[in-house]
């Protein structure tokens, strides 16, 4: 019945009526739509990552600065900027610390806003802070018998606090995405890479597809 239906769906086209036009395979290589297509794509391999990311900082800006309306252009992010690094200069002061030790306290003990607070002041801590989670990149084993492996970081070298000190909590990354997950894996399952963590996180959001820069890594097959 299903070979019935598939070809029902695809007509069987004489020789007369094909498409007389060539496949863009069948077109000699010093065509000139084949130069005209390769150039074309070759500039935009070239004029796509700068254009995005130029558009990408002017849109941040932009939305910083109206969000900042001094009705100077570009005066709104420049005085956040300044506040902030007020802030991290202040709150790096020994007589502030306790001050803000203090207010921590009492925020963690509201509903709901504690668990906010907390989440976001570790989120910021993992990337830029003293304590940075995604500087450890590892690959692991899936299974004891896979040949499968995934790329990750480890944000937790060991769960004592769990009562689990034999296993590691490893954030895999999403390609083409800004979530990932996290899982608990045994420690002998993870090796450490000797590639920056800047180069790993690349090579997991493009899919693979991005260049790497570091040295090879040799898995064990224990």
């Amino acid at each position: 019945m299903w070979c019935g239906l598939q070809a029902a769906a695809v007509p069987n086209l004489t020789t007369a009526a094909r498409p007389r036009h060539l496949p863009l395979s069948d077109v000699p290589a010093s065509s000139p739509v084949k130069l005209l297509l390769r150039f074309f794509l070759r500039g935009l391999l070239i004029l796509a990552p700068a254009t995005l990311t130029v558009y990408f900082v002017i849109t941040l800006i932009r939305g910083l600065d109206t969000t900042f309306d001094l009705g100077v252009p570009g005066l709104g992010v420049a005085l956040m900027l300044v506040v902030v690094a007020l802030v991290g200069w202040l709150g790096s002061a020994v007589v502030v610390r306790p001050l803000l030790a203090l207010t921590e306290r009492v925020i963690h003990k509201m509903p709901l806003v504690g668990i906010v607070y907390t989440s976001v002041r570790d989120l910021l801590d993992a990337f830029v802070g003293d304590n940075q989670k995604f500087n450890a990149p590892v690959i692991v084993k899936l299974t004891e018998d896979s040949q499968a492996y995934k790329i990750g970081f480890v944000t937790q070298a060991s769960l004592v606090a769990f009562s689990l000190p034999e296993l590691a909590a490893v954030y895999f990354p999403d390609s083409y995405n800004f979530s990932g997950e996290l899982l608990l894996v045994p420690r002998h399952h993870i090796t450490p890479l000797n590639v920056p963590s800047a180069e790993v996180m690349k090579f997991i959001v493009s899919g693979g597809v991005a260049n790497v820069v570091g040295r090879r890594v040799v898995i064990s097959e224990e």
